[in-house]
């Protein structure tokens, strides 16, 4: 292009002052794709002088990888000429003289000059506003999985409601109708020769009532983990004493021919929570118990190897199914196989919750109708 021709581009007072002022990038290009002017805008968002670009093909200001489909795209439109956005729908990036890349729309326009085709491109940096966007998109994204993870709580909250009411509706209701029972038949049995039914009645009633007390202080110690109100309290005290004395406790609790196996190695002093091991054993060994058969023996041990303390309750009982192992420490969660047998579905729950009190995990291996083992491992000291 010739200096005539680039002084009477600037010839109008009016479109020089837009050119000067315009807070968006303008260049004018030729049909060979030369930079024939370029505004003070330009200059700042490409880092370039205005010496450094007229005359340099428009492709200087384009990443390197696009520069070849450019020049295509460029003759396309010199060959039928619109005003038109550039890159409808498409992510449009620009290229520094530092080799910066930053994202830029641009709008193309076109006229003829001196039976020259030239165009004209208006080149605005949205590195501001895409950020915005991204901003944006992330905090509809972040809110979109609260509301997702919310409803997914609120569907937990409900299965765990209805599971609670079917629980309580039969763990209720059993203890209460064996008293209520109990107690009208003790009525009946006002002579001294049935003294010994007087007293098989009152033992039930003791039973039942023991069985209510253990259901509601599953219901406290839910309530007080929840909180984050359970606490603990370390001491010195002999393991290996304290097994023996928790394997006597359950004795009373065993079906006909069954036994505990109790097998201890290791040193013999820990310094935890005994009041929170007490819990976590007699929950594991009464649930062997309710859990297994008559005749089979219980397998119960403690090692103590590398300050690590690692509990093992085996039973040879029905097993849990495979599709229903993954919600076993879920609160009031019972598997199918053992509906008909007593129990609250929190046990394990608390379990669960102690173990990690204690900075431990607890584990387990169980294939349906060969028997359950439970894994608890956690610091001596």
């Amino acid at each position: 292009m010739t200096e005539h021709n680039a002084l009477s581009l600037e010839s109008e007072a009016g479109f020089k002052a837009l050119f000067e002022y315009a807070t968006v990038g303008i260049l004018v290009i030729s049909a060979e794709g030369r930079i024939e002017l370029a505004n003070p805008c330009i200059e700042r968002l490409f880092g370039y002088k205005k010496a450094e670009l007229i005359g340099q093909l428009i492709e200087i200001l384009i990443p390197e990888t696009f520069r070849h489909k450019h020049v295509h795209h460029r003759d396309g439109y010199f060959n039928r000429p619109k005003a038109r956005p550039m890159g409808y729908g498409l992510n449009l990036f620009a290229r520094r003289k530092d080799g910066v890349e930053f994202p830029v729309e641009i709008s193309l326009g076109y006229y003829q000059l001196d039976n020259q085709q030239m165009a004209v491109a208006f080149v605005t940096d949205i590195t501001e506003s895409k950020r915005s966007q991204e901003e944006l998109e992330a905090r509809v994204k972040e809110r979109t999985l609260e509301l997702t993870h919310s409803l997914e709580r609120e569907k937990a909250l409900n299965d765990m409601k209805t599971r609670f009411v079917s629980m309580a509706s039969h763990e209720f209701r059993t203890p209460l109708s064996a008293i209520l029972s109990s107690l009208s038949l003790i009525d009946s049995y006002g002579r001294e020769e049935h003294q010994e039914k007087r007293k098989k009645h009152i033992e039930r009633i003791k039973s039942s009532v023991k069985n209510l007390t253990a259901i509601l202080n599953d219901f406290l110690l839910l309530d007080k983990a929840e909180q984050g109100k359970l606490e603990i309290n370390k001491e010195y005290f002999d393991l290996y004493d304290f097994t023996g004395d928790i394997t006597e406790e359950v004795n009373g609790m065993l079906k006909a021919g069954q036994q505990i196996i109790l097998a201890y190695t290791g040193e013999k002093d820990i310094w935890q929570d005994k009041k929170i091991l007490r819990n976590i054993f007699l929950n594991l060994l009464s649930n062997a118990i309710k859990y297994s058969p008559e005749h089979k023996a219980i397998h119960f041990s403690i090692e103590i190897s590398q300050k690590i303390v690692i509990v093992k309750v085996k039973d040879d009982g029905m097993g849990i199914p495979a599709e229903e192992q993954q919600n076993l420490f879920g609160k009031f969660y019972r598997a199918t196989n053992v509906v008909n047998i007593q129990g609250t579905g929190l046990g394990l729950n608390i379990v669960k919750r102690y173990v990690e009190l204690l900075d431990g995990t607890v584990s387990f291996i169980s294939k349906q109708g060969h028997g359950t083992t439970f894994i608890i491992e956690f610091p001596q000291k």
